[in-house]
């Protein structure tokens, strides 16, 4: 077995390679719908994202494997991290106490901010430039964000960042073209209007206008209620 790195982050599931046992179908089944779920959730279809999301636990819960449940706990966090929703990981923090990963418990401390707990040994490498950084009282900067390769990877980047008041404009025009280039409604438009607030307290009235522009455009492709 070997463990196949969802999000760009330690947030793993079980896939096998080409030797050994079949894969059990409640694995196959979860990394599918996980994979579905977040490909809905970041083009903001959240009907589609719900319900895949709910197969998923399905899969997991019904083989009553708590590790692998609360795995797609921290994916959802992480995905409304990515997005700037509110999201404390609560569920993953219950279930985690039963079991849980040293990567999937680093990855929760690095998302809730509790660095003085983190084992940094059990976080990808690619965020521990962002922890270095915790002492700075300036915006750092945004070579940090752009070196991280995985689009999603850098939008959790970003929204650490905007958590700590560490970002400037550049970090938010980085996130909003990571999201754009890759088609993702959600992040992108939670992205322009932040830059759009900003444009509007220096009264930058161009830049308001082309925010707002690129605002309409994303809006009209949602699907009304």
């Amino acid at each position: 077995m070997r463990r196949l790195l969802l999000l760009g982050s330690v947030l793993l599931l079980s896939a096998c390679g080409s030797k050994g046992p079949p894969i059990p179908d409640w694995k196959t089944d979860s990394a599918n719908y996980i994979e579905r779920y977040k490909k809905a959730y970041l083009t903001g279809d959240n009907t589609l994202a719900d319900g895949y999301f709910k197969r998923a636990l399905d899969a997991t819960s019904g083989a009553g494997r708590v590790a692998e449940t609360a795995r797609l706990w921290l994916i959802q966090c992480a995905l409304n991290k990515a997005s700037l929703a509110s999201d404390n990981c609560a569920t993953y923090a219950d279930l985690s106490q039963a079991d849980s990963t040293a990567e999937d418990r680093a990855y929760y401390q690095f998302l809730t901010g509790a660095w003085d707990q983190l084992d940094v040994k059990s976080l990808p490498g690619q965020y521990v430039p962002l922890l270095k950084l915790a002492n700075g009282d300036a915006a750092p900067s945004n070579a940090v964000l752009k070196a991280i390769p995985d689009p999603l990877s850098r939008l959790i980047g970003a929204s650490i960042l905007l958590g700590r008041k560490q970002a400037d404009d550049a970090t938010l025009a980085l996130a909003a073209e990571t999201a754009s280039d890759q088609g993702w409604r959600r992040p992108l438009l939670v992205y322009l209007k932040l830059q759009e607030t900003r444009a509007k307290e220096r009264g930058d009235t161009g830049v308001q206008t082309q925010l707002a522009v690129r605002i309409r455009l994303i809006e009209s492709t949602f699907k009304q209620p």
